[in-house]
């Protein structure tokens, strides 16, 4: 990253950072976390190092501390391992799903639909989460490391609320996957989301909520948003595009199988040319690791801009599935060869 200025996660007023000055912490904390295997060393690139770095105001200590607890979540939760068979029944109803369409920047698109909730399996709709981001992070440009979440709220009620799945999506989404969202649109959210929304913005960072765009397609202005993000010949028709395809199951499932292939060489060295090199540590044990977060953690680790527990600073809103959260601060801008519809193949910048 070559942006010589970033701004404070705490209070959004700037902060001068010379580009020197953030390798150097880079390598700090690189230094901190010790030999790892390979599937972890390849996800402590620089660019991965960095946007923990960036979600923790380039504070090395948490960062440090972030970084070490998201490790220790992958060592035990496998999120690269979980495959289409084993959260299909999530996905039937299109709840969430990667769009074939990319921005106008080329970024992968999740599109949620919090109506189409069909499980009340708590940890079977977090995993489901999962699997869509690791799948949209698969799927990312070379030079981009942000996705677009498109939310349609059509068909939304009070019943679709779960403050306990919203405690849960927003401490996976934004612990584990910083730095991730560039964009969300919330599409035509209905007047009662209003007063949620308040409550959740007082606990939002000004360069979070900043990134939520409430569109609604009877506002032209509004809908500027979309139309300038996107080319509506590609757009579903849902969100005021042209395709009226829509989403369909047997298709999608067909990608996300082919997707799944892709998986195992994405975590393999080959795919991560800038990730530091490591001493063969296959047969390390998570015990084994030096991952112990408690005592990287600095004393003010309660700055201001820190939030309770299960109130995410970076959380805005939430159904059964879904969570508006910021995992990640920078935009970026990229093409892919077909700048509308991409299966693209990933490299460092994209690893987690």
């Amino acid at each position: 990253m070559s942006e010589g200025v970033k701004r404070s996660s705490s209070n959004g007023f700037e902060k001068p950072l010379t580009t020197e000055h953030q390798q150097e912490k880079v390598n700090e904390v690189r230094r901190l976390v010790g030999p790892l295997p390979e599937k972890l060393s390849i996800y402590c690139s620089d660019a991965s190092i960095e946007r923990h770095l960036r979600a923790r105001n380039w504070n090395v200590k948490k960062a440090l501390k972030m970084l070490k607890e998201t490790l220790k979540w992958r060592v035990a939760y496998k999120p690269e391992e979980i495959r289409w068979e084993e959260i299909a029944h999530e996905a039937h109803t299109g709840k969430i799903y990667r769009s074939s369409y990319v921005d106008k920047h080329g970024r992968t698109v999740l599109v949620m639909r919090p109506s189409c909730q069909n499980s009340k399996s708590i940890k079977g709709q977090i995993k489901y989460l999962v699997y869509c981001m690791e799948n949209a992070i698969l799927n990312l440009p070379p030079d981009q490391e942000q996705m677009v979440w498109l939310i349609d709220f059509s068909g939304f009620n009070l019943s679709h609320i779960s403050l306990k799945v919203t405690r849960e999506t927003a401490h996976v989404l934004q612990d584990h996957y910083p730095e991730r969202l560039g964009l969300a649109i919330l599409y035509n959210p209905p007047k009662f989301f209003e007063p949620f929304w308040m409550v959740a913005k007082a606990f939002l960072e000004p360069k979070t909520y900043n990134k939520v765009k409430f569109v609604y397609s009877d506002e032209i202005n509004t809908m500027k948003i979309v139309e300038d993000l996107f080319d509506m010949d590609y757009l579903e028709a849902a969100f005021g595009g042209k395709d009226s395809v829509g989403f369909d199951i047997t298709k999608y499932a067909e990608r996300m199988k082919e997707d799944d292939k892709r998986m195992p060489s994405f975590w393999t060295r080959a795919s991560s040319p800038s990730a530091a090199p490591q001493p063969d540590l296959a047969s390390a044990t998570l015990d084994s690791l030096n991952l112990d977060s408690n005592s990287d953690a600095s004393d003010d680790d309660k700055t201001e801009g820190s939030m309770p527990r299960g109130i995410d600073s970076d959380t805005v809103f939430t159904d059964e599935n879904t969570s508006v959260i910021d995992g990640g601060k920078k935009e970026s801008e990229s093409e892919s060869e077909d700048p509308h519809r991409t299966d693209v193949k990933p490299d460092d910048k994209a690893h987690a």
